[in-house]
């Protein structure tokens, strides 16, 4: 019987696919038909902020030719609302808890309430939100990056993982590798989406998003060979304790089969989702197994992080 489980700080998943922080999660009513849908193992909450966040005007999202375009601007609903439904739902699955705080003060307070909740599933500090106006990307500058994560070691002992914007160049890999091993990190998370991108309506020539004069991050098949890049190059670096969640351009089984090669514990999808519903994850499950039986594989251990090199 052909098997799709994973293992991520001693939580079982019996699936691997769920949702990306953003889509299909910002009520409960919405993280309930990801929590129920057939193929999802898990999901992600919003990446919340300490407080209620309207977000950026829109329109916000869109989808262009090869994926799709947005700058929401951290729309949510404050972490009290998301972590008063995952502690009420830990026990059906595990997890995921995202965070976002727009200061290092904000995650550091965040990260201190969740401690000392009864939550105890997997949080993901997201260090990689490219779409608040004025704000940088913290990943980006990897020493930020280990000053937050050495003041949140100091305290934090539940499950933490980081959510990574993607990375160029080869160097930089390297870095972010140097950093994220000193830390007894869960997982990461990447990619989050490539920013700044601009697309531009044929018809009206204007821009297709409102906020930052219609420069945004993108999603969808576009992305993904730049996140299999991600996934492939951090699983080569990172200590083999930190599980990987891959994330970007997912709209077929083969695309999950070629993020479980490149190294992924877990797939998330994002732009895909929006479009199609939480359906998706059924779908994609059943193209996997597929993909999976006509290779002769019985395990996602079978073959994953096995990309072959000429």
């Amino acid at each position: 019987m052909t098997t799709l489980t994973a293992n991520i700080a001693g939580f079982e998943f019996d699936d691997i696919l769920l949702n990306a922080a953003g889509v299909y999660c910002m009520t409960t009513e919405e993280l309930d038909q990801v929590l129920t849908a057939p193929g999802a193992g898990s999901l992600v909450t919003k990446s919340a902020t300490p407080s209620f966040r309207a977000g950026n005007p829109a329109p916000r999202f869109t989808k262009m030719p090869l994926g799709s375009i947005n700058s929401m601007g951290l729309p949510n609903n404050g972490l009290d609302y998301y972590l008063d439904y995952v502690t009420t739902k830990q026990a059906e699955k595990p997890l995921f808890l995202s965070i976002a705080g727009l200061t290092k003060t904000d995650n550091l307070a965040m990260l201190h309430q969740i401690q000392a909740s009864n939550f105890n599933g997997l949080v993901e500090l997201n260090l990689s939100c490219p779409n608040v106006p004025g704000k940088p990307q913290t990943a980006y500058d990897f020493d930020a990056t280990r000053a937050i994560l050495t003041e949140v070691f100091q305290f934090y002992t539940k499950p933490l993982g980081v959510k990574l914007p993607p990375y160029f160049d080869i160097v930089h890999f390297d870095m972010i590798a140097a950093v994220l091993n000193d830390f007894p990190l869960a997982f990461v998370n990447t990619i989050n989406s490539i920013g700044n991108a601009l697309a531009i309506d044929p018809e009206t020539d204007s821009v297709m998003i409102a906020p930052k004069g219609g420069f945004g991050g993108i999603g969808g098949e576009i992305v993904k060979p730049t996140a299999l890049a991600n996934v492939r190059a951090l699983r080569l670096r990172l200590k083999p304790t930190i599980k990987i969640i891959g994330t970007g351009g997912v709209q077929t089984g083969r695309d999950v089969y070629e993020h479980i090669l490149c190294g992924a514990d877990l797939v998330s999808v994002g732009t895909n989702l929006a479009f199609e519903g939480p359906a998706i994850f059924d779908r994609l499950k059943t193209e996997l197994l597929a993909e999976m039986a006509k290779k002769g594989y019985t395990s996602l251990a079978d073959f994953r992080g096995n990309l072959q090199t000429l």
